[in-house]
């Protein structure tokens, strides 16, 4: 049988880990780049095994990865193409964060308590299935980290419920418990975590957590 292939749109840190993530398990990846050709070095390296082309490129593959800056995050689905995007699983690991820094180690939004990103993702493509993930803890423990006590937590949200089972089936193969908050507008919720996780780095320089939701 056929592996999966998986479009990473996006090709900083957090793209690069969720590549090589996605890669690791068996997924054929394409890794979308406005410059490709910058990725030349990594793929020959930490990279090898991937396929590095364009956002429209990366965009053909069944699985979709959003993994770019929260204020260019409509551009880069613009680039890989609105039909490309229709009736696909698209994960959603971006955060509204600012072009401003931390004010006492709390990141800025720029959006307001009652919206999110991710709902201002799924208006401007109505027909892709926008889960939240991967966007409540640091690229560095994204794939199969190893925490005391035992699974962390990712939270996850989206309108549609097939998607969402396939999220789930992805994060348990990347080591996660996945928690459902419900429909997109869940993300108002999951957004500010990453705040929350930024916090302690930015204050004390500790960023190796992760959350965990735990039950009598």
């Amino acid at each position: 049988m056929a592996s999966q292939t998986v479009g990473v749109l996006g090709s900083g840190a957090v793209g690069q880990v969720l590549a090589a993530g996605f890669h690791k398990h068996g997924y054929s990846v394409t890794i979308g780049s406005r410059s490709p050709e910058k990725l030349a070095g990594w793929i020959e390296g930490a990279g090898a095994g991937i396929r590095s082309g364009t956002f429209a490129e990366a965009a053909e593959a069944e699985i979709l990865v959003l993994a770019v800056g929260g204020t260019v995050a409509t551009q880069a689905l613009d680039l890989a193409g609105h039909t490309r995007l229709a009736g696909k699983l698209v994960l959603d690991a971006t955060n509204p964060i600012a072009a401003r820094p931390p004010v006492n180690g709390i990141l800025e939004y720029f959006t307001g308590p009652n919206e999110s990103l991710m709902e201002r993702l799924q208006a401007h493509v109505p027909a892709a299935r926008f889960v939240k993930a991967f966007s409540c803890v640091g690229n560095a423990y994204m794939v199969n980290p190893a925490f005391q006590g035992g699974r962390a937590t990712m939270f996850i949200c989206g309108d549609n419920a097939d998607a969402k089972a396939d999220a789930v089936r992805i994060l348990d193969q990347f080591g996660w418990d996945a928690e459902d908050v419900g429909a997109v507008t869940g993300a108002r919720a999951i957004e500010p975590l990453c705040q929350l996780w930024c916090a302690p780095g930015f204050l004390r320089n500790d960023w190796s957590h992760a959350f965990r939701v735990v039950r009598p």
